[in-house]
């Protein structure tokens, strides 16, 4: 008979024997996955927005003055010292004067005679070349408060002296035009600029004749 107290006695467990998870889950990796794809997305966003902002900077538009007269900055060498009108090859036509005076350009402006040249070695205004200087006349008597200084060029042929004597007999040659015209001679200032700041090239007989010219700047308004 086997005894009760044997505890190795059949029927009765000897080893207790507990069973362990061994497939342990694994680390998941799919909230991150997804973390990481939004703050992409938003970092995306972002970026398309700062370019949509620089995009719609508004550009200023080169040819926004186009119609208007710009006013020009004499030279600071020889013309400047002379009180000639500035750079003729920037100015503007004398057909805008009027447009110009009933505005609000800034002054002084300058503007070049588009048909007004001279003979090599005279001041004497030519017939074809007079309607031009009726025009600025003209104009001159609708805007009575407009003061201008007249400048006059030659071409590089002859001496320094002799080329600033020229242009400012030039000069006086336009003055005495308008004033025939009834202009105030005290509105107008002449001045030369000799053969300093040509237009054209003195190699050739063409642009000598361009440089033989006179400009006009209003002064005031």
């Amino acid at each position: 008979m086997a005894d009760p107290n044997d505890p190795h006695r059949d029927g009765a467990p000897r080893h207790i024997h507990i069973e362990k998870d061994e497939h342990k889950k694994g680390f998941n990796w799919l909230p991150w996955l997804l973390l990481g794809l939004g703050l992409l997305a938003l970092l995306l966003a972002l970026s398309r927005c700062n370019r949509d902002e620089v995009a719609a900077v508004p550009v200023a538009n080169d040819t926004a003055m186009s119609n208007e007269v710009v006013a020009t900055t004499p030279n600071a060498g020889t013309a400047d010292a002379l009180g000639a009108a500035g750079t003729g090859a920037a100015a503007a036509g004398v057909s805008g004067l009027g447009t110009y005076l009933g505005g609000t350009g800034a002054v002084p402006a300058t503007f070049t005679f588009e048909k007004l040249n001279f003979d090599s070695g005279k001041s004497d205004i030519r017939a074809a070349d007079a309607a031009e200087v009726d025009e600025v006349a003209t104009v001159l008597k609708q805007y009575g408060n407009a003061r201008i200084r007249i400048a006059g060029y030659a071409d590089a042929r002859g001496s320094d002296p002799a080329n600033a004597q020229l242009g400012q007999a030039r000069a006086d040659s336009v003055k005495a035009a308008l004033v025939a015209k009834g202009i105030d001679g005290g509105r107008i200032e002449t001045t030369t600029g000799g053969e300093t700041d040509p237009v054209d090239s003195n190699a050739t007989a063409g642009g000598r004749f361009e440089n033989r010219r006179t400009e006009l700047v209003v002064t005031s308004r």
